[in-house]
């Protein structure tokens, strides 16, 4: 029996602002199982984006449990599981997230910095190589276009050969054909380091090209959990 890489079970998530608790997402139950492609689809408030930040334990839940690579993330205090995302996951978000003061070079070099790797930087300079950003590397984001920029971050995210790689609208910002070309990247690369890709998007053509979709709406699954591609 495959052991899923994620595992939610019963996760609810309720948050209270200035118009008192509001529901987001209500009894989620989902495996993801190792290797596969997964997206995360839905109309806007649906969700999605909010499942993605637990499943990445970026948010905590209100109730359930989530479950990464056998480790229980509810359970975990913010400086184990920002350790436990810097060795086993990687992040991409919409809006970029680079450090506006470090160039393409160091924002890459960064998380393996943190992780007390000494050749951080010469991983660093490989990465964007293979992202096609070898002449952009002085670069800081302000001096990047927006597709540089994710690609910036795709190479952030994978240069620490996650097991599991979380994207969040990664083409949202994005013209068609420069979406086009980082979504090819972003499958290019994170099949070919074996990672476990999860992924939200409003975008038909990029969810037909997972394994696997995951209908959200009104944070409720409308998909059955043990639904897989043939």
């Amino acid at each position: 029996m495959t052991v899923p890489v994620v595992s939610a079970e019963l996760l609810s998530l309720s948050l209270t602002g200035n118009a008192g608790k509001i529901d987001i997402l209500h009894d989620i139950t989902l495996d993801v199982l190792p290797g596969e492609t997964l997206a995360l689809v839905g109309p806007s408030g649906s969700g999605k984006s909010s499942l993605l930040m637990l499943m990445g334990g970026l948010e905590r839940a209100s109730s359930g449990r989530i479950n990464a690579l056998g480790h229980d993330l509810s359970a975990m205090s913010e400086d184990q599981l920002a350790r436990f995302r810097r060795q086993h996951m990687g992040v991409v978000f919409q809006s970029f997230h680079l450090i506006p003061n470090m160039t393409a070079l160091e924002n890459v070099a960064t998380p393996l910095e943190l992780a007390g790797d000494k050749q951080a930087f010469q991983r660093a300079r490989h990465e964007l190589e293979v992202v096609g950003l070898s002449h952009r590397m002085g670069h800081y984001p302000s001096e990047l276009s927006g597709g540089e920029q994710q690609r910036v971050a795709l190479a952030r995210a994978l240069v620490t050969r996650p097991d599991i790689l979380l994207a969040d609208e990664p083409t949202g910002n994005l013209d068609g054909a420069t979406g086009a070309a980082i979504v090819d990247l972003l499958f290019n690369l994170s099949a070919k380091h074996g990672a476990t890709l999860i992924l939200v998007t409003h975008a038909t053509e990029l969810a037909e090209r997972c394994d696997r979709t995951i209908h959200l709406r009104d944070g409720r699954l409308e998909t059955q959990p043990s639904e897989t591609a043939a």
